[in-house]
Order: structure tokens, then sequence, then C-alpha cells
């Protein structure tokens, strides 16, 4: 087991403006020292509210982040509620008065709760087989990936999607220069890959909202955000982080951020690594896909579950794509522990969630449907299974996503043994047996 008060040390001791607030007995959660996240539209309002204790302010897409004084020592969560519960008294709303969006501003972090990536480190592995697409698609699919960037993989270096934008979404792997690989460094190009085994032909689009330590906070996933809704054309976008809240509710800033991107585009986000059924966010959202990891047929050890909990992957031991890098740490049994050469086995909810996000962009692709549409197939509890807490079984394993050639090769096969028996067999027999090879 990892020490979790050392892992929390490393987090406060790198972001000196980070603090843990504990709003609710028991439930804490890590948001930046004095500063305050509200909606552009209730930014003026806002600052007017706050003026004793104003420090800044800076306006980006759709959000502006407000600065306390420190010396003022203002509780931002309590001041977060207020603004929200009491609202502002404008001169639109005459003598009624309009809630603001506000929230402190959370820092995001992979799971367990104060550990700067996922259930565990990476493994060096031996090479992976590239995905390979099919030959036909229905139409091109755009899929989004904020996380810690790309780096260059044998698997898409030659894409065009990956030579638009390698420099300014390159990997930090180590930024410390302490010569070790950063503790969640590779885990947006591992993400990558698993979204590419199910989904070959989609276009990625990374942007990088955490750093290599696993740490970045919900202005930088709202910046991801609004720039993705001002280019518009993404279908799915894959959030393999998030944070618990102070008080267990959505941010409001953020979920504006989400509900910009339109109906037509499908986020999907991890469940999170602490065991809990407490709400981890965004996955928690309603908008959301929420991911948790299966351990073959069960739950895996480590992932969180709930009644805000939509689908089930495979998250343990995946292999899968990583960076090249090779640290200062001897051999153990023979096995360089830190040496990668572009491949690594890996756990969390963070890989079963692009596995699920891979396989809706694969069916809107392959059927030339919408991402919605293709998520409300994928997802359908009429015609999957499901289990507590853990919301649809999607299957997701390369083989059979729609859009592979391994798929196409074994619709081709069972296309023939399906003509075979039709053939041979007359009547409805023969139909329903078409329509069960056929069903998924």
């Amino acid at each position: 087991m990892f020490d979790q008060q050392a892992r929390l040390e490393r987090v406060l001791a790198r972001h000196r403006d980070a603090v843990v607030v504990e709003a609710l007995p028991g439930r804490p959660a890590l948001i930046r020292r004095d500063q305050l996240l509200v909606a552009g539209r209730d930014a003026a309002a806002a600052e007017s509210t706050i003026r004793r204790w104003h420090d800044g302010r800076r306006d980006e897409h759709g959000v502006t982040r407000l600065r306390l004084r420190p010396a003022a020592k203002v509780d931002v969560c309590e001041l977060a509620s207020r603004l929200r519960a009491d609202g502002v008294r404008t001169a639109a709303t005459g003598a009624a008065r309009r809630r603001l969006s506000a929230a402190p501003n959370h820092l995001v972090v992979g799971q367990p709760m104060w550990w700067s990536g996922p259930a565990d480190r990476p493994r060096p592995a031996g090479p992976v087989p590239a995905p390979r697409p099919a030959a036909e698609a229905g139409r091109e699919v755009t899929v989004a990936v904020l996380d810690t960037g790309l780096a260059p993989h044998p698997w898409w270096e030659d894409a065009d999607w990956f030579r638009e934008q390698r420099d300014e979404v390159a990997e930090i792997l180590d930024a410390d220069l302490d010569y070790d690989l950063d503790a969640q460094a590779g885990h947006g190009t591992f993400v990558a890959g698993e979204v590419l085994k199910r989904a070959p032909a989609a276009r990625l689009l990374a942007r990088r909202v955490i750093g290599g330590d696993g740490v970045g906070d919900e202005l930088d996933v709202i910046r991801a955000l609004a720039w993705l809704a001002e280019r518009g054309g993404v279908d799915v976008v894959n959030v393999s982080l998030g944070c618990h809240t102070y008080d267990d509710r959505p941010s409001p800033v953020l979920a504006r951020a989400i509900a910009a991107l339109g109906r037509r585009t499908v986020v999907v986000a991890c469940a999170g690594n602490a065991a809990t059924d407490r709400p981890f966010w965004p996955a928690a959202m309603k908008p959301v896909v929420a991911v948790a990891a299966l351990d073959g047929a069960d739950r895996a050890a480590f992932s969180n579950h709930g009644w805000w909990v939509d689908a089930c992957a495979q998250g343990v031991d995946v292999a899968g794509a990583f960076v090249r890098f090779d640290g200062t740490h001897p051999p153990v049994r023979g096995i360089d522990p830190d040496h990668f050469q572009g491949y690594a086995t890996w756990s969390g909810t963070s890989f079963a969630a692009p596995a699920v996000a891979g396989r809706i962009a694969a069916v809107a692709a392959v059927e030339g449907v919408s991402a919605v549409a293709a998520a409300d197939r994928v997802l359908a509890p009429s015609t999957h299974p499901s289990l507590p807490d853990l919301g649809v079984l999607v299957e997701t394993t390369e083989s059979d996503a729609p859009g592979t050639a391994e798929a196409s090769a074994s619709e081709a096969a069972e296309a023939g043994t399906s003509g075979t028996a039709e053939a041979g067999a007359a009547g409805p027999g023969a139909s329903e047996m078409a329509g069960v090879v056929h069903a998924e």
C-alpha cells in the first residue's frame, strides 16, 4: 500500500498554493488557496460582493478567477456557498436574487485521494500490436483527450492529427530533473492508446491539463473544455482525472463548461481509484459517462463505485502504448523497473474510461451515427448486462471493437457461416440465427 500522508505532503510541497479543506467531516478536498472561480456572466456581481477582500481578477473563456487577499483569511468554500445560496440583486432581476455560479478552484488529481497517479505505477511491457483500422468507416470521428499530453509513438507518429499538434502537447517526463519518471508522466499517452485500440481510425485531439506529477486544477480543465467548445467538431471527450469537491456537489462553473460543448458531444470520465462511493467529479455529473474498473468479472479493488457510475470496463494490468524513458533504478531480478521502450502495463479507472470512450467512437464511426446515438447503443441496459453500483458492462476487447481489422475479419467469417446456415436451412430458424450473430 502507498503511504497516503507522504503523498499528500509531496503534493503540498510541490504546489505551495494548495490547501486541504474539510467542509464535511471525513471528506477532504484540495483547492487553490484564496482563489474563487465564477462564471463569466457573474464576474461583476461577484467582484462587487467581495470587494473588501478582492486582490485581483483574470477573465478567461467564460470563466473568471478572482483572487482574495491572503491577509483577509476568507474561507473560500464558505464564500462560494454563500454566493450560490444568497445570490445578488441586479437591475435585470429587480427585487429577485440571481444565484451565482461560483466554486473554489479545486485541484484535479488521480486517485487515491492524494496520489498523483492511477491505481499503481506503470511497469515496463513488451511491444503491443498496433491497432489496425478496417478498410472503411461511415464517418470520421474526433476524440479529445484531456490529460498529461501526448508523446510520439509508433502507433500514431505518422498520423496527420499527431503532426498537427505534437509540439504543443508534448509529455513532460521529468519536470523536477531528478532522473526519475514523474509520477503520472505518460498517462495521456497511455490513455490515447486505449482509445485507439477500440477506434483505430479516430482523430485524436490532445490537451495538457495536468502535469507529469498528475496535478492540475479545475481552471485548467475549464480552459481546455472552452477551447474544445469554441473549436467545435469534437465527438467524444475523455477525462481520466477528477476531484472530490468540498461539499460533494458538482462545481457549477465546471458544469457550465461541460454543457457548453453541446448536445452532440459525449464526455467520458474515470470514476476514480479510492474504493469509495463518494462522488468523484466530473464523472458524477449527470451529462458525463462515469466509468469504473473491473478486474475480470469483479469490481477492481481500487475502483470507486456507486449510484453515479454509468459503466464499467476492464482496468487491471492493461498493456498499452507508453513513453520511452530510462531511469536510474537498477534491475531487480533481471528486470529494469524504469526502462520503458514505448509500452507499459498499468491499472486504474483512468484506463477503463478510454476503453469505453473508444468503443463509443468506434460505433459512431462505423455506423455513421452521432456520438450520442453511439453512446446510447453502447450503454443500453436493455441489451447489455449491468452490475450493481458499476453500471453497464462494456465489452472493450480490441478483437470485437467495431472498426478494427480484427472485428472485420471476425464479421466476415461469421457472415460466411451465417450464409451457409441460411442456404441449408429455410424458414425463421436461419433468420433468428443471423440475428443472434449480429446482435452485439
